[in-house]
Order: C-alpha cells, then sequence, then structure tokens
C-alpha cells in the first residue's frame, strides 16, 4: 500500500491549484490548500497551505503549515509553522509558532502566555551569581604616528 506522506492520515480533502472555494470545510483529518479558500476551515488534523494556496477567512486546526498565503483567524492546537515562502496577515493562537527564515508575518500572536513573576526566581544557594564574574569593560586606545595615545 502506497503511503500518503501525510503523518498516517487516511481522510485528505485537498482544494486543488486554480480551484476557488467560497464556503466552509470541516473535516476530521488533513486538508491541503494548493487553490484558494474565502471561508472556514476546521479539523482536528492539519491543514497546509500550498505555494499557490491562499485561504482568506479562519482556520481552526491541530497544526497549520503554509508555505502560501494566509489572511485569517488562526488557531493551532498544537502548531503554525510558516515555511520560508509563507505569509501570514491576521491573528495566530497556538503554543508553538515556527517560521523559517524568509516566510513573513503581521498581525498578533497570541501562545497563551497571560503574565509573567514579579522577580526572578531565586538561585539556589550553590549557584554564584554570574553577573559577578562578568568580564569588565576595556577601552582600547589608538596610538598617533608619534606614539602617543589617542582617545
Amino acid at each position: 500500500m502506497k503511503s500518503s506522506g501525510f503523518a498516517g492520515d487516511d481522510n485528505i480533502t485537498l482544494l486543488a491549484k486554480g480551484v476557488l472555494l467560497k464556503g466552509e470545510i470541516h473535516v476530521d483529518g488533513t486538508v491541503r490548500i494548493d487553490g484558494r479558500l474565502d471561508g472556514v476551515i476546521q479539523t482536528k488534523g492539519q491543514v497546509i497551505i500550498g505555494e499557490d494556496g491562499l485561504v482568506q477567512g479562519m482556520i481552526t486546526a491541530g497544526t497549520v503549515i503554509s508555505s502560501g498565503r494566509i489572511k485569517a483567524k488562526v488557531t493551532a492546537m498544537d502548531r503554525v509553522q510558516l515555511l520560508k515562502t509563507a505569509t501570514l496577515i491576521g491573528e495566530v493562537h497556538t503554543p508553538l509558532f515556527i517560521m523559517e527564515e524568509g516566510a513573513k508575518m503581521q498581525g498578533i500572536t497570541d501562545m497563551g502566555v497571560t503574565s509573567w513573576p514579579e522577580e526572578q526566581p531565586k538561585l539556589p544557594g550553590s549557584v554564584r551569581d554570574l553577573s559577578a564574574h562578568r568580564a569588565k569593560q576595556v577601552v582600547v586606545l589608538d596610538k598617533d604616528s608619534r606614539g602617543e595615545a589617542l582617545r
């Protein structure tokens, strides 16, 4: 049996290059977009957007991997990954956000952080304060042609 290459997922929905869909896609498996979707994608699986793919609207998925264009509110339970040719404009809500060099993003990201501790955690007594061991600033003086120091 030939492998699909989609993490063992038997349910794959494909929107091919050149196809425009206005509406909603609700599935449990993987959705691959190589065309254009104006609407909503909702899946517990993966949403994969190819280099020629464009999604405008809303994406809710387990994982979103894009090398195409997204103008949407994106919510991913596991991660959002933008490959080097990807562009995303909108909101991203996910616990893990990965961007390759070359990917572009404009908008808001929310990775679930709501606050931070007011004080840095105290180091145990056996761990020394590393800031006391930092190198001191050094001033380099240049000399002119007569050998006298310049500032």
